[in-house]
């Protein structure tokens, strides 16, 4: 059965930033993608992850609201809501 896609909400895209608002229903998704920037995460509201992973492995976090994290170019994974409201987060790739 195919997961509710989460809506992204472009906030900037410049020169040096694309700055996109992520907000996911219980169990929407974000389909599969790899970042072809590194990124920040900055997360909006307590966010029950569960990303789903090259190889077929999956794996739960919880991210609590106002944490903010960075990851590398390359990461390749499907992010899902794994909780039972509303979870949302800003992503800034460094362009």
């Amino acid at each position: 059965m195919a997961r509710q896609q989460a809506t992204a909400t472009q906030l900037i895209d410049d020169d040096r930033v694309r700055v996109t608002r992520f907000d996911f229903a219980p169990g929407a998704e974000t389909g599969w993608h790899r970042h072809g920037m590194d990124y920040i995460i900055t997360t909006l509201t307590d966010c029950p992850m569960t990303l789903e992973e090259p190889g077929g492995d999956t794996r739960n976090v919880l991210i609590p609201a106002g944490t903010v994290y960075r990851r590398d170019e390359g990461v390749e994974h499907n992010v899902i809501n794994g909780g039972d409201t509303i979870m949302s987060f800003v992503e800034t790739e460094l362009k």
